[in-house]
């Protein structure tokens, strides 16, 4: 995958976070939810634009490990939603393993840049 598809997708991965978080202000306790998730959900795809503009390999290293921290929170505030019943299951499935596939390939593209990074 190309680094402008995955800024599209975090992107987009990022928009369909604030809308659940804008959902989720009519529930006290969704709303509390909702604002850590939003932080950190839509922090994966800025930090993601970040590491694109790395000034070098360490650097990118370095933001991919941010990026890979805020996927896998935001994984970890969908699961707490899903398993608190604040919102219905289905609706969250597909949010969460897209939280998942970010996270497994942001992990990937690090191993691959560590990897590289030994081999110079």
């Amino acid at each position: 995958m190309k680094p402008q598809d995955l800024q599209n997708r975090t992107k987009e991965f990022a928009l369909r976070i604030m809308k659940l978080a804008a959902f989720l202000e009519k529930d006290s306790l969704g709303k509390l939810i909702g604002r850590q998730m939003f932080r950190s959900g839509t922090s994966v795809a800025a930090n993601y634009r970040a590491a694109c503009r790395a000034k070098s390999a360490k650097d990118f290293i370095a933001k991919l490990g941010i990026v890979i921290e805020e996927a896998d929170e935001t994984g970890f505030w969908l699961e707490l939603l899903r398993e608190s019943t604040i919102i219905q299951n289905d609706k969250m499935e597909s949010l969460l393993q897209e939280a998942n596939e970010i996270t497994a390939i942001m992990v990937a593209s690090r191993n691959s840049a560590i990897k590289n990074q030994r081999l110079k």
